[in-house]
């Protein structure tokens, strides 16, 4: 066990953070998606220190975030059309998966060994900030142990993974509250991962999108077939029962809601938290039952990580 500090996004925290990261210590730090656990790309030592931190599998690659588009050229081969698909939503909650480019110089942890490397630009100030600070690639999956429900607060990550990792950046809460889209863009287009960037403004941009990816050998994050679970057992499409805890979306009686307004902006901003509070309500065996989510929008990227909450676990 280390002891974990508490940081500031000032001058002081961020130095620190960087003075951190380059002894190849991790730090937490917000994202407008989720908050990231980040460790140099370039190292081994920080990035093996990220799977034992989450216990999270080797063979799930890693995210890559960088300040610019010209750092992520240096990892990345970008053709026209992934230009293009920059241009359009970065800075912001969109992950390009991309051919790794030779000599990139990135831990093949990062990777778990594929030719191909999932990288983004996000749009938080604190996250851009530390960045520049730290003046290198951080590798980053959400601060959380692995397959549990990611933190859009500095407190849920001290709450699993305090005594784990050197510190956490905190900036308060996450507006996106999802997990970037991910974007597979090494072949034919693919949409890997629904998430802050909805499927349909990436489809006017690139045309029709099929659903790629492999829960047994993940071609990038967030393609476990459970992930994002809380303790108590999760029931889909539901509706108010007395011997569950009531998730609700929109206009109706429940325990806690994602929307009372049905907002989908708000409901994505708004879940991982809920899912928290529900577990802490969760009682002598009570399960979390969840209204219906339209399908569409941000729907996409909610109902995705309540099916994989809903999951069997292995």
């Amino acid at each position: 066990m280390i002891e974990t500090e508490s940081l500031l996004p000032d001058h002081a925290g961020l130095a620190r953070a960087a003075e951190i990261l380059r002894a190849a210590g991790l730090v937490a730090f917000p994202t407008e998606t989720v908050y990231g656990l980040g460790g140099d790309a370039r190292s081994d030592l920080a990035v093996a220190r990220i799977f034992e931190a989450k216990a999270r599998p080797r063979f799930n690659p890693l995210i890559v975030h960088v300040p610019d588009l010209a750092a992520a050229e240096e990892f990345a081969l970008f053709d026209a059309r992934a230009r293009a698909v920059a241009a359009a939503f970065w800075p912001g909650p969109l992950t390009l998966v991309l051919p790794l480019r030779a000599g990139s110089g990135l831990s093949p942890y990062v990777t778990a060994e594929l030719d191909t490397v999932a990288i983004r630009l996000p749009a938080h100030p604190v996250a851009l900030a530390l960045l520049r600070a730290f003046g290198g690639p951080l590798a980053a999956p959400s601060a959380n142990p692995s397959g549990r429900i990611s933190p859009t607060r500095a407190q849920h990550v001290r709450d699993g993974l305090s005594g784990r990792i050197a510190a956490v950046l905190d900036g308060g809460a996450c507006a996106v509250g999802v997990e970037s889209t991910i974007l597979g863009l090494s072949g034919a287009p693919a949409l890997l991962r629904a998430g802050g960037v909805t499927r349909e403004d990436l489809e006017a941009l690139l045309g029709p999108l099929p659903i790629g990816g492999n829960a047994q050998s993940p071609t990038a994050p967030g393609q476990m077939a459970s992930h994002y679970a809380p303790n108590a057992a999760v029931r889909l499409n539901a509706a108010p029962d007395p011997a569950t805890v009531f998730i609700g979306f929109g206009a109706g009686a429940a325990d806690l809601n994602l929307s009372p307004g049905g907002d989908l902006v708000e409901a994505a901003a708004n879940l991982f938290h809920l899912l928290r509070e529900a577990d802490v309500l969760a009682q002598n065996g009570q399960s979390i039952a969840i209204a219906p989510i339209p399908e569409l929008g941000l729907g996409l990227a909610i109902n995705d990580r309540l099916r994989r909450a809903a999951a069997p676990r292995g």
